[in-house]
């Protein structure tokens, strides 16, 4: 793709290495040109790589200008990506035509390089160091703790008290509140066997990570380890079957699969077992300088899974009123097979 216009500050940075909360970028054949306003240009110009730093206090005006001057008759844009008043501010009273290229970016984002691969394997390392620090605070001082202090907790733990940035916002949940997958912090605290669910992920260098354990709240041996022993037995029961389909989908997905393939991998367990309307999200999705990006682990994609793509396998089972389980690891497809980073 020769000519492409990109505001999305992650495709930004995956083309230049930097990138700012007011900036359009764009890729004219071998010209690129980064055009901001006067607060980031300092920056701009030290760490944005092979394009050309354009300073001014009306994007969308030098934009155009760019485009006229280069007699661009055609650029590619993510419809995703701009607001209307900017695209129709940006459109008007030119005569280069824009073409819609939906998720262009993240498309091209989806075969990771092995540079990047490392550092998604360095974010899962800090993230699982995270779980390690939390899970250490929950034995010390975490019972009769109420969700919104373990929040904070974990933000604090997560974050190697703000060395790092989140993934996104943690997600800590006790018994009833884990039957919501993307539960809210409440006041409700953590007492003795109970059910958390915890999923946090951290950025190195902008790249994410993602994790989720479900765990029993014992007092001495607390931590997010696969294996855990619930005192009360239907925890247990769905514990193992939302285990057994993500370790199914571990081992068996494979490189040339379809991703509705691999998301039957976890769904046919579940389902096999009775709790498939329990199952409410789809397998997994993209992990990288985006949380959630290309390849979605769904039902219905027909994306063929190919080496270096990163992803999440995250089965879950939720129970209205009573709890949920979720367990999820990031994965990049190596030699053809799943490796957990």
């Amino acid at each position: 793709m020769k000519n492409f216009i990109l505001q999305n500050e992650n495709a930004i940075y995956y083309e230049c290495n930097f990138s700012c909360d007011n900036v359009i970028f764009l890729n004219l054949e071998n010209d690129k040109y980064f055009i901001t306003d006067a607060r980031y240009t300092i920056e701009a110009k030290e760490y944005a790589k092979d394009c050309e730093v354009i300073e001014t206090n009306d994007l969308i005006k030098t934009t155009k200008e760019i485009l006229t001057k280069n007699k661009i008759k055609k650029i590619n844009f993510d419809p995703n990506d701009f607001k209307y008043s900017t695209f129709k501010n940006l459109t008007n009273d030119i005569k280069t035509q824009f073409i819609e290229s939906p998720n262009f970016s993240k498309l091209k984002r989806s075969i990771k390089s092995d540079k990047e691969i490392e550092l998604l394997k360095k974010a899962a390392k800090l993230g699982r160091k995270g779980f390690k620090e939390f899970a250490k605070y929950i034995r010390k001082n975490g019972f009769n703790q109420s969700e919104e202090f373990l929040f904070f907790k974990c933000f604090e733990k997560m974050t190697q008290t703000g060395k790092l940035d989140v993934s996104f916002e943690p997600i800590v949940a006790v018994n009833q509140n884990a039957a919501k997958p993307h539960a809210l912090p409440t006041s409700k605290k953590l007492k003795l066997n109970d059910l958390l669910l915890v999923d946090a992920g951290v950025k190195y260098k902008r790249y994410c990570s993602d994790r989720t354990c479900t765990s029993v709240a014992n007092f001495e041996k607390f931590n997010f380890k696969r294996e855990q022993n619930f005192k009360n037995k239907k925890h247990q029961k769905i514990y193992d079957i939302v285990y057994k389909a993500q370790l199914n989908a571990i081992e068996k997905a494979r490189v040339g699969m379809k991703a509705s393939e691999i998301d039957n991998l976890t769904r046919s367990i579940i389902d096999k077992a009775g709790y498939g309307k329990y199952f409410v999200h789809s397998t997994g999705h993209g992990v990288g300088l985006d949380i959630h990006e290309f390849p979605f682990i769904n039902s219905k994609s027909d994306v063929i899974i190919e080496n270096n793509m990163v992803f999440t396998i995250e089965p879950g089972i939720y129970l209205p009123n009573e709890f949920g389980v979720r367990i999820e690891d990031t994965i990049v497809m190596q030699n053809g097979k799943a490796v957990i980073l």
